[in-house]
């Protein structure tokens, strides 16, 4: 993926620029101010035909065809069109078009477009989008009107054909009533392709701000509306935007996408640390209790209000907890305390941390399995290098789930007797091969061959398969001798269940 689609607003002039180059240049202008107050990336948008050839011979100039009067009465030459890319360029925006034949997307290239749109009416005319294909410029596709088979298809034509792809959810009625605009459906796109950036192009009404705050609520990485500027003669339609509206939609979506914070983590404050702090229970002695003796439920009772440094009944009652007095405590004084930690604990942090990725990627793993940790320098570095192993099957032919924790890798080993397959199923992965490194998608596939020397790591969390032939312990050679001298099992836990 490249960053030229991320947080994108697109302005959308279709037919605005009324045939005049001059008042393009003001829609364009208006956008390019807009931009730099907000300080957003922007694009405008423009639309290409080749009306000689696009309208049918016999129905050029007639009345009685909708949009045929409207297209033929805006006809820009390729050098005016020049023009307003020039423009667009020129004011620090994105030059962006919308080709709706074949003649039109070697426009797009012979005037610098630097992304180009499909269309929802063009999101299943098969020779545009291969002529769009062949262009490799990143594209973005609108779905109004579509099925989800549609949408699937043109997922899966342009993925992997073209250097950047997002699809935008859209509803074709214009203007939209807020309530059929439907945005719960960005849910399923977004969950459908993980790897396809998703947003949302609105047609409400020109003064709603509700939809585009929702849309972003619910994940939109790129919106669009259309833009225009009306004067004495230019009348916009019922679903373009002026300017102010424009601005104040803007303002709306990144106040939005400030409320709903910067992706899939959050950051908890001290001041919430402490606010809640206040209204946990403290631990107090019940009885005398003298230095060395393990602290036990009997001993103590929960009350407020919480001392500073004191044990909260929450991590008191902490599964297997285990507190021993590092000082004598009288009756009724508050227990400061901290756990002993043992390797069990340790244990249980990190198939905590294991089953949270396979929760966040709905994998399930039925219910016949054992579980492999796999330390290579011990349990405390566990987190800098190792995996965790999930053994489903270990027959002729074998197949395990492994999973890497965020900012882990694995250490440069080779099976004598093993041959395998590894499948990314979600995150990111790479995996270095005899020296050349693969970056894994979603979906790959790598062979890794008898005695071929390798290693993994994955930057922000992984999980992916393994099939192989059968596993055999001690089948693993690892190159730093300080792993290649360890017992295998003195490399790993087995847990039967987690």
């Amino acid at each position: 993926m490249t960053d030229l689609l991320d947080d994108l607003f697109v302005f959308e002039m279709a037919n605005n620029h009324q045939g005049s180059v001059a008042h393009g240049q003001k829609v364009i202008e208006a956008a390019a101010r807009i931009a730099r107050t907000h300080k957003i990336k922007a694009a405008v948008k423009l639309q290409f035909r080749e009306l000689d050839s696009f309208i049918h011979p016999d129905w050029k100039g007639r009345e009685d065809a909708k949009h045929i009067p409207r297209f033929e009465s805006t006809r820009l030459s390729e050098g005016e069109f020049r023009q307003l890319v020039r423009t667009t360029r020129e004011e620090g925006l994105v030059a962006m078009a919308t080709p709706f034949d074949e003649a039109s997307v070697g426009t797009c290239l012979d005037l610098g477009v630097q992304i180009i749109k499909i269309a929802s009416c063009s999101a299943t005319d098969w020779p545009l989008l291969e002529a769009v294909a062949q262009a490799r410029r990143p594209v973005i596709a609108s779905t109004g009107g579509l099925s989800i088979y549609d949408i699937d298809n043109l997922v899966s034509f342009f993925r992997k054909r073209v250097p950047d792809f997002a699809v935008m959810h859209c509803v074709s009625t214009y203007p939209t009533p807020p309530e059929e605009s439907w945005l719960g459906f960005m849910d399923k796109l977004i969950k459908r392709y993980p790897y396809v950036r998703v947003g949302y192009s609105g047609h409400e009404a020109p003064d709603d701000t509700d939809v585009v705050t929702v849309a972003v609520a619910k994940g939109a990485r790129l919106l669009e509306r259309h833009v225009g500027v009306p004067t004495d003669d230019v009348k916009l339609n019922a679903y373009s935007m002026n300017p102010a509206e424009a601005d104040a939609w803007v303002a709306a979506a990144l106040r939005a996408k400030a409320i709903s914070g910067p992706g899939l983590t959050k950051h908890v404050s001290q001041e919430e640390v402490d606010s809640l702090r206040t209204l946990q229970r403290g631990v107090w002695a019940k009885r005398p209790i003298r230095k060395g003796e393990r602290v036990r439920a009997d001993d103590v009772f929960f009350a407020m209000p919480l001392q500073e440094g004191q044990l909260t009944s929450g991590e008191f009652g902490r599964l297997r907890a285990r507190y021993v007095a590092s000082q004598d405590y009288a009756a009724g004084e508050a227990v400061c305390e901290t756990a002993e930690e043992d390797a069990m604990s340790e244990i249980r942090g990190i198939l905590h941390d294991a089953k949270g990725q396979i929760y966040e990627a709905g994998i399930e793993l039925g219910d016949d399995y054992t579980v492999e940790i796999s330390h290579h320098y011990g349990l405390e570095r566990f987190r800098q290098v190792g995996c965790i192993l999930v053994n489903l099957i270990n027959r002729e032919y074998c197949e395990k789930i492994l999973i890497q924790l965020p900012g882990q890798k694995h250490p440069t080993h080779r099976h004598e007797q093993k041959e395998e397959t590894f499948q990314l199923l979600w995150g990111d992965l790479e995996v270095e091969v005899n020296g050349v490194t693969t970056r894994m998608k979603p979906g790959d596939k790598l062979l890794v061959e008898r005695g071929a020397r390798h290693a993994f790591r994955s930057d922000g969390g992984a999980i992916f398969a393994e099939i192989s032939t059968t596993s055999i312990v001690g089948d693993s050679y690892y190159d730093d001798p300080a792993i290649a001298e360890l017992d295998p099992m003195q490399r790993k836990t087995i847990v039967e269940s987690w």
